[in-house]
């Protein structure tokens, strides 16, 4: 199969799904082997309209976790206590930079403190997870961290670099690869009116969590429109195009991000358990879960990425060669949009061999 068949194939299935009312505004794009295969939107968003996507974005705060790595900086094993002291309470002060990419350090759930209303004041945030007492001693169990990921890799790098995670998002991703603009934690003034606008159908019912609070279990409209969160550097969840996302991850791939013994950790079993929050198996490598969404059992290509809750998606597939991202304005409870078109993807990278 063609590259050109692939990008059609993709554009009618997104056409399809806005033209028959299913979604709204939705992206796509693919990189294969390092080339741009697959680049469409449709409905109320272009190719060049930041979406905010939730949880999608920690794979860009996980990528530039490994950067601060990289560049020296720390290591995975470095206590955190040895950045940020007061993390040390309550017997946090065992926990590394490595459980926290790997969502073991027991803090799952923002203090209840904090609401939406403070998550924009980090200094509160990041003095009530150091106070917090932690739901398990670091590294024994998993359980995924919601919005504390996101504000616990932030404090580490901003006390490691004296940088916010906005600032080098800027200065280690998106300008060295070309894609300003496209990939953001807070957005600046004059990108506000250019996002796509988030949209919420009626009658979505929750069972809600016993750990995590309704604005952290759920994704709604109303959180991701609000001038506040968006303008927060807020590196949990993220705005993005699906091309912004991809080129990112491409970037990972291609080694220009990170070499191949890192892309290799990227890519390796970190931590396996019951996942404490959900009570389902989760396989975690550095920073992300592994495995494809709708991938069968039997396919262990390590592939990985973090969906976003309405139902974004990006992964890297080093096996494949695979950058993959969708955005999407519209929030839903299921990934049914991912998964046929992911399964569009996996047909073409399949046939390769």
């Amino acid at each position: 199969m063609s590259q050109g068949v692939l990008h059609d194939r993709v554009q009618r299935r997104v056409d399809d799904l806005v033209d028959t009312g299913a979604e709204a505004g939705l992206q796509v794009a693919v990189y294969q082997d390092g080339v741009l295969t697959v680049d469409v939107a449709a409905g109320t968003v272009d190719h060049d309209t930041p979406i905010f996507s939730f949880s999608t974005g920690k794979n860009v705060a996980a990528v530039l976790a490994h950067l601060l790595v990289a560049r020296g900086f720390l290591d995975y094993d470095t206590p955190i206590v040895d950045l940020w002291p007061e993390f040390g309470a309550h017997g946090k002060g065992t926990a590394t930079l490595r459980h926290v990419l790997t969502h073991t350090v027991g803090l799952p759930a923002m203090p209840r403190e904090i609401t939406p209303r403070e998550l924009p004041d980090r200094a509160r945030v990041c003095e009530s997870l150091a106070a917090a007492e932690p739901r398990w001693p670091p590294g024994t169990a998993v359980g995924y961290h919601s919005y504390t990921f996101g504000f616990l890799v932030g404090e580490v790098a901003r006390r490691a670099t004296g940088r916010t995670m906005s600032e080098l998002l800027a200065e280690w991703i998106t300008t060295p690869l070309g894609i300003e603009g496209q990939l953001h934690f807070g957005a600046p003034t004059d990108v506000l009116p250019l996002l796509g606008r988030l949209e919420q159908p009626t009658g979505w019912t929750d069972p809600g969590n016993a750990i995590l609070a309704p604005w952290e279990s759920r994704p709604s409209a109303e959180f991701g429109t609000s001038e506040d969160i968006l303008r927060a550097d807020i590196p949990s969840v993220g705005i993005a195009t699906a091309h912004g996302l991809a080129a990112m991850f491409n970037g990972v791939l291609q080694g220009t991000l990170v070499d191949a013994t890192r892309l290799a950790e990227l890519s390796a079993v970190a931590f396996e358990g019951v996942d404490q929050v959900f009570g389902t198996p989760a396989r975690m490598a550095l920073g992300f879960p592994l495995g494809r969404i709708g991938a069968p059992a039997e396919e262990h290509s390590g592939a990985f990425g973090w969906p976003g809750g309405g139902g974004s998606y990006a992964y890297a597939d080093p096996a494949r060669g695979t950058a993959f991202a969708l955005t999407k304005t519209r929030l839903l409870p299921t990934f049914d949009t991912v998964l046929s078109i992911t399964a569009i993807v996996a047909d073409h990278t399949g046939s390769r061999t």
